[in-house]
C-alpha cells in the first residue's frame, strides 16, 4: 500500500527570526524569576530583566533590518542563490 504523496505546494520557508525573538522575550521573563528564586534581589532580577529586553530589542531591530536587505538584494539579482552556486575555497 502505498504512503502519502508529497504536496506539490512548495512549504513556506521558516520565520527563524521570529522563533528567535519568540524564544528572547521568553528568556527576559524567564531569567528574572529564576534570578528571583534563587535569592537575588528583586532590583537586580529587574536589572537583569531590562539588560535583556534591550539586548532583544536591538537584536530584533537587526534581524528585521538583515531580512529587508536580503530581500532587496535578492530581487535585484533575481533571486537567492542555493549552496550547490556557491564557490568553495
Amino acid at each position: 500500500m502505498p504512503g502519502p504523496r508529497p504536496s506539490s505546494e512548495p512549504r513556506p520557508a521558516p520565520d527563524t527570526a521570529s522563533d528567535v525573538i519568540r524564544w528572547a522575550a521568553f528568556s527576559c521573563v524567564l531569567v528574572p524569576v529564576v534570578l528571583v528564586w534563587y535569592g537575588t534581589s528583586l532590583a537586580g532580577a529587574a536589572g537583569a530583566a531590562l539588560g535583556l529586553a534591550a539586548v532583544t530589542a536591538v537584536c530584533r531591530l537587526l534581524l528585521r533590518r538583515s531580512e529587508r536587505c536580503a530581500r532587496r538584494c535578492a530581487t535585484q539579482r533575481g533571486g537567492r542563490h542555493t549552496r550547490e552556486q556557491t564557490p568553495v575555497d
